[in-house]
């Protein structure tokens, strides 16, 4: 592994967008240290540690919220408008058409994403200011107020600009790496905060190993449900194209167990973690309710929270698929290739027999992922120990770690070189 990464460091392109990577990950956690003036912090701190759902939200800003530093909203706007977005295009032909419209589609689809995300953000960023952390303010004028809302929003623009750039120019996915960088950012302090917790007695050395076995295996579980594959046969006929045969080749279809990858963990978490900003702008009785209800500290809501939790990992697991992963298309580019499953006709019998597939790993992988989150959010409910690389988290770190693995590895192969970890 050493080797290949020595190899990467040598060509020129992945060099480059290696460093744009980590230089935009400097940027960031710069700006997450850097505090909004006029606001009393340790108030904030004290409130995100009596609210599981304020808890959530901090640690996916990798602890700005709590700081209330610039990036205090952190990408959870832009998340959210991509939800929307992508569940309009379900409902709406000309959303649908859009998206499949090539390039000038998708800058479309950006831009509308771009401009939901802008008022989410301004949404977000009134509901945060005027009603969590009014208390902290050190002013109460309009003027103040403006202030600080504007500078919650730009800084959100800007990481949502950050997102893009990553992505264009950089190693992957922008967003899901902004989100993975926030949560390992907290792993240093959750680390000293459980050794302080043996030493003092209240956590018993035993019971912190288990956590940490839980944590691993649920790790190894992840990766393992990640990188599985159905590999569906294809054979291709022969065809004599002047006086060359082609064909006759045999090859496969690759159809991934968890084929919407950790787009369905960070969806589901950020549409759990926005009723509080609905809740905000509903008075007392509202934040109570979402407090009692939609909260993983108290025992029912708890059970509400993680059973959410599951049907939504389901459900986005199906979207996304059926997003990424267009049976239709696949059937009618290998009856135009000449290419037919063993035993299956081309056409509709095919589309029938992929489907069929899709639906039951979909659903294989979907559960096992809602299972995975379950396991370490039991565990660290009931032994009441908070650690942020838990249940969620670890979905979102391990699976964006194989992702960057894959662009890495990808980038290599195009130059040449061998699998990153082969």
């Amino acid at each position: 592994m050493l080797s290949k990464i020595k190899q990467s460091w040598k060509v020129k392109d992945v060099r480059r967008r290696i460093l744009y990577t980590l230089m935009m990950i400097l940027i960031f956690r710069i700006g997450t240290t850097i505090p909004v003036p006029g606001v009393n912090t340790s108030i904030i701190s004290s409130l995100v540690s009596g609210n599981s759902l304020l808890a959530l939200y901090n640690m996916f800003t990798g602890g700005a919220f709590s700081n209330f530093t610039l990036f205090a909203l952190g990408i959870g706007p832009y998340i959210t408008a991509s939800i929307i977005i992508q569940l309009l295009t379900v409902g709406f032909e000309s959303l649908k058409e859009l998206q499949k419209s090539g390039e000038e589609g998708r800058k479309k689809m950006n831009m509308y994403t771009r401009y939901t995300a802008l008022v989410l953000a301004i949404i977000q960023a009134v509901g945060i200011t005027l009603g969590v952390v009014k208390s902290a303010l050190s002013s109460d004028s309009i003027f103040f107020i403006v202030t600080v809302i504007i500078t919650l929003v730009s800084a959100s623009m800007i990481l949502m600009w950050m997102g893009d750039r990553i992505t264009e120019k950089g190693l992957g996915n922008g967003s899901s790496i902004i989100i993975f960088v926030g949560i390992i950012s907290r792993i240093p302090s959750d680390l000293i905060s459980v050794v302080k917790s043996v030493q003092s007695g209240t956590l018993v050395l035993w019971l912190a190993i288990v956590l940490a076995v839980i944590m691993l295996v649920t790790i190894a579980l992840v990766t393992f449900i990640n990188e599985a594959v159905r590999k569906i046969p294809v054979q291709y006929a022969k065809k004599v194209v002047g006086r060359k045969l082609y064909g006759g080749q045999n090859s496969h279809i690759p159809m991934k167990v968890n084929q919407s990858g950790v787009m369905p963990i960070i969806f589901a978490s950020s549409l759990l973690a926005f009723p509080q900003t609905i809740a905000l702008f509903m008075g007392e009785n509202a934040q109570k309710f979402v407090s009692t209800y939609l909260s993983t500290s108290g025992d029912i809501g708890f059970w509400i929270y993680r059973s959410l939790e599951v049907l939504l990992i389901v459900f986005f697991s199906y979207f996304y698929t059926t997003i990424s992963f267009n049976v239709d298309d696949i059937a009618e580019n290998m009856k135009n290739n000449g290419g037919f499953i063993p035993g299956i006709r081309p056409g509709r019998p095919t589309i029938e027999y992929l489907s069929k597939i899709l639906s039951r790993i979909t659903l294989a992988g979907a559960l096992f992922l809602a299972v995975i989150a379950m396991i370490p959010a039991f565990t660290v409910h009931f032994m009441n120990v908070n650690m942020s690389l838990a249940g969620t988290s670890i979905l979102i770190v391990v699976g964006v770690a194989l992702e960057l693995k894959r662009q890495l590895e990808s980038h290599l192969v195009m130059r040449s070189y061998q699998g990153f970890l082969k």
